[in-house]
């Protein structure tokens, strides 16, 4: 049975992040990887020079050819730029009544660039957090949709409280911002917390850290993992191409979407 994964996202002209750290994840984890480009980006490894939005009619456009023809098992939203793209997937994605969607509130770049107005935020948090399974903001996004400052892990366990209450089934902060030996993200599904840790790595080419997990979780999903299982596996695959990262370009190169497959050639992934 062919799994079909969706990434309604940016394309980073890199190859980093975005639409093409996507769909390189879903790739190299056995799925179907299907797109609906919301902006285009000039990008590389020293930061956004330019941005494009895409129409939001021609992003619905997108969705329906795919949604009405191929169908789709996980959807996972990235780079949604402005409130009219914003309400056009959210509505869309109410239209075809699609529940396994992993939210990655993209804000800003990591070299500073915009890549949600401002004037957004507030739509992103009204229309697409009550559609998700999952949501999976780092502590910097965390804080902009909470309104809250998050320094240690009862403040992260703090706002994920509140990112649940505005509809999301499940969230996972990100806690790879924070200082320290070990790199935890916190789960929680209004049930319990879980941590979700791992050695922080000393490596400071992360480019797509944060689409390439959201990419794997939904993969995961899609496959039928169960959402805690999925994290896991994510967390997993991300930290492993963080650790086997590219090394390319003048500023911070993108991680290894096909560590696996090295592994695998060399015979010690089975």
């Amino acid at each position: 049975m062919t799994i079909r994964v969706m990434t309604i996202a940016g394309s980073d002209s890199g190859g980093g992040a975005g639409i093409q750290a996507d769909l390189k994840t879903f790739q190299n984890l056995g799925v179907f990887g299907m797109s609906a480009i919301t902006a285009l980006t000039a990008q590389n490894t020293l930061g956004v020079q330019d941005i494009h939005a895409v129409p939001s009619r021609f992003v619905e456009c997108q969705m329906r050819s795919v949604f009405s023809d191929i169908g789709i098992d996980a959807v996972k939203t990235g780079m949604l730029l402005n409130a009219s793209i914003i309400r056009i997937v959210a509505g869309t994605l109410r239209e075809f009544n699609m529940a396994n969607i992993v939210v990655d509130p993209v804000m800003v770049s990591k070299s500073g660039a915009r890549l949600l107005k401002k004037e957004a935020e507030s739509a992103l948090s009204r229309d697409i957090l009550p559609l998700a399974m999952i949501v999976t903001p780092n502590l910097d996004e965390a804080s902009v949709i909470t309104g809250r400052e998050i320094t240690n892990l009862k403040e992260m366990k703090e706002s994920a409280e509140v990112i649940m209450r505005m509809g999301a089934r499940a969230v996972l902060i990100k806690g790879g911002h924070r200082k320290g030996d070990a790199s935890i993200d916190l789960f929680f599904d209004g049930d319990e917390f879980m941590e979700y840790t791992s050695p922080r790595l000393d490596i400071s080419h992360t480019h797509g850290t944060g689409c390439t997990l959201s990419a794997a979780l939904a993969a995961y999903i899609g496959m039928g993992k169960p959402l805690r299982e999925a994290v896991g596996l994510a967390k997993e695959y991300v930290t492993e191409a963080i650790r086997h990262a590219h090394s390319i370009g003048h500023g911070i190169s993108p991680v290894n979407h096909l560590w696996m497959k090295r592994h695998s050639q060399k015979g010690s992934l089975t």
